[in-house]
């Protein structure tokens, strides 16, 4: 097995990567101490029985622009399991998308796997291998590599070439290459990979619907994603969320009150952070009304009708089985509700949900198809 420790040797690989039609990808990463993902490892394999690599993003003076390059060639199709990860690691480290993307995590779906189908399944239902999982938690920052921690590594991309290419062909033959770019397109969107510190608030799960409690997460929410983006450290080390709640409920106004607190870390109650925080605080407190934050409350609003809620599920259930598509990936009991009550901007009533489930879901409360039962089935008989 080959580890790449030079931007020289990173850039022939690559060159030769661009002239085939595909290159499976993957990555190792830390993120326990760190804000943005530590890029660890990079490992790649060429189709067929090709050349599989590992490329040390740490060795002193390596460059990453080879495989930047590489991404944007538009001949070559790069292939990821479950992506979201590698190519957020990716955007920030290069400001760039490996385009065109294949997604075997999503090409499953598509195909009848299941909702976030594991790699290990499909190794063993496409590929017909196991992988040995011992090395999956260990440290890959340290040096050097252990030959197991390369195996494993190695694994990843090398067992991924058969189940792309079983993906792909599958998905040729059902006609299906639309729904699968429509869940990719929001992996190479920059904005699922952005969070802006004054909208943080709104990942905060909160049990009132208070506007000054809820001005007082906002503000102290923003200036925690402020200082963890700055500071490239995880939230959680500048204030837990039950901390942060504890503030908001509290508000304190002095360090010696933030001393109180059950909750806040100790490097919390003082310097920088505990400043921040008692900021935080005071901008809470004296936001106008006007611009207090207001929670979603749509769900609790709807008025639904509960039958015809019921049977958009015994249509849902039917759709799913003839789509071979796990229900829950077209359509969320929430959509169900929505639908049922009325609202027309529900995720079930677009794209290629909308071909598999959305119309029907959409005659049926129109009164223009009813269900019936055939044996074990579900049909639907126009009206």
């Amino acid at each position: 097995m080959r580890t790449i420790t030079t931007t020289e040797d990173l850039a022939t690989f690559c060159d030769e990567a661009a002239k085939g039609p595909y290159v499976t990808l993957d990555t190792e990463f830390l993120r326990e101490r760190t804000y943005y993902s530590k890029l660890c490892l990079v490992q790649m394999a060429l189709p067929g029985e090709g050349e599989a690599v590992l490329v040390d993003p740490l060795a002193e003076g390596l460059s990453l622009a080879p495989l930047c390059e590489l991404f944007k060639v538009e001949t070559c199709v790069k292939v990821f399991h479950a992506a979201r990860q590698d190519l957020e690691i990716f955007f920030f480290e290069g400001n760039v998308f490996p385009k065109p993307l294949f997604d075997t995590q999503v090409a499953a779906m598509v195909c009848g796997f299941g909702e976030q189908v594991g790699y290990e399944t499909l190794v063993k239902k496409i590929a017909k291998a196991s992988i040995d999982k011992t090395s999956r938690f260990t440290d890959w920052s340290r040096r050097p590599l252990s030959d197991a921690q390369k195996n494993y590594a190695l694994a990843d991309v090398t067992h991924l070439r058969v189940i792309y290419e079983h993906l792909a062909a599958e998905i040729a033959k059902t006609g299906r290459q639309h729904w699968v770019e429509e869940e990719l397109a929001v992996l190479v969107d920059s904005q699922t990979y952005m969070i802006e510190p004054e909208e943080a608030w709104r990942r905060v799960k909160t049990r009132t619907h208070s506007g000054r409690f809820l001005a007082l997460v906002k503000c102290l929410a923003a200036f925690r994603e402020d200082y963890a983006q700055t500071n490239n450290i995880p939230r959680s080390r500048v204030l837990k969320d039950d901390a942060l709640l504890e503030v908001a409920s509290t508000r304190p106004k002095t360090v010696g009150d933030l001393g109180k607190s059950r909750l806040l870390l100790r490097e919390a109650r003082k310097g920088v952070i505990a400043e921040g925080i008692l900021n935080a605080v005071r901008r809470g407190q004296d936001m106008d009304p006007a611009d207090f934050p207001r929670s979603d409350r749509s769900r609790e609003n709807l008025t639904v009708n509960p039958a015809l809620a019921d049977l958009l599920r015994v249509l849902l259930k039917a759709k799913s089985e003839v789509a071979g598509v796990a229900q829950k990936l077209i359509a969320s009991a929430h959509d169900l509700d929505a639908i049922a009550a009325g609202e027309r901007d529900a995720a079930a009533l677009r794209g290629w949900r909308k071909e598999v489930f959305g119309d029907d879901a959409l005659r049926l409360c129109d009164g223009k198809i009813a269900l019936a039962a055939n044996g074990s089935r579900v049909t639907v008989i126009p009206v």
